[in-house]
């Protein structure tokens, strides 16, 4: 069912998640007219004449038809512009998490005097390793779950896919350049990493079409992997 239903590309209907032609027709400048789905028979994307917040919004609450939205009929995936955004999602996702990484760091040195030059490039480098192995062992076990626990067949497309859905649903991690500005608790970086797992579920069953449970195994395992790869391994916080 995975398979079938989500290989290749084109737009989708928010609801029911099958194939439409197109979207929507363009009559004149700001006159359009949202098309119907042909399978649940409801506006294939109503989304299109939706403001970014109210898009937004959706995303944070978990709805399924918001994903299908930005993943499918906004970002195109599998497009070749889109292609550009996975690689350089990916790297903003590594440096968010070399971010969480030197602040949760800073919290445990508890202010320590200034460091000299040298040492301060030394921890820059020592924290983006840390965090691009932990990423690196992230998206190892994503594929490996995505490959033996969902059992999908193996296709450089479809897991390029899957990566490409769960590196952008981990926007909330932006909320951590906030702390940039504002003093939080360390604790809130576990609220940020929560509600990352939770959304990489959703993304994760738009494009596969599995089971929440199977999904939610999926990702717990990979987050797992990488909390213990920088936890025990490496010995960041």
């Amino acid at each position: 069912m995975g398979d079938a239903q989500a290989a290749g590309e084109g737009p989708r209907c928010v609801g029911c998640g099958g194939r439409v032609k197109t979207l929507f027709v363009q009559y004149s400048p700001g006159n359009i007219r949202l098309m119907k789905c042909d399978t649940c028979n409801a506006v294939a994307d109503p989304y299109i004449e939706c403001e970014f917040m109210i898009i937004l919004i959706d995303l944070v609450l978990h709805k399924t038809r918001a994903y299908r939205h930005v993943l499918f009929n906004k970002l195109s995936m599998g497009s070749s512009v889109d292609k550009g955004i996975l690689y350089w999602s990916t790297l903003i996702h590594i440096a968010l998490d070399a971010f969480r990484i030197s602040f949760s760091k800073g919290n445990r040195a508890d202010g320590a005097s200034s460091r000299s030059i040298f040492s301060t490039i030394s921890n820059c480098t020592e924290v983006i390793g840390d965090a691009l192995l932990g990423n690196i062992i992230f998206m190892i076990m994503l594929l490996l779950g995505v490959r033996f626990i969902l059992k999908l067949s193996f296709d450089i497309i479809r897991y390029r896919d899957v990566l490409f859905a769960v590196i952008i649903s981990s926007y909330f991690k932006l909320f951590l350049f906030t702390m940039m500005v504002w003093e939080f608790p360390s604790s809130v970086v576990f609220i940020v990493e929560m509600f990352v797992l939770s959304s990489n579920v959703v993304a994760l069953r738009v494009v596969s079409q599995f089971p929440k449970a199977h999904c939610f195994v999926v990702c717990l395992l990979a987050h797992a992997a990488r909390y213990l790869t920088q936890r025990w391994i490496l010995g960041t916080p």
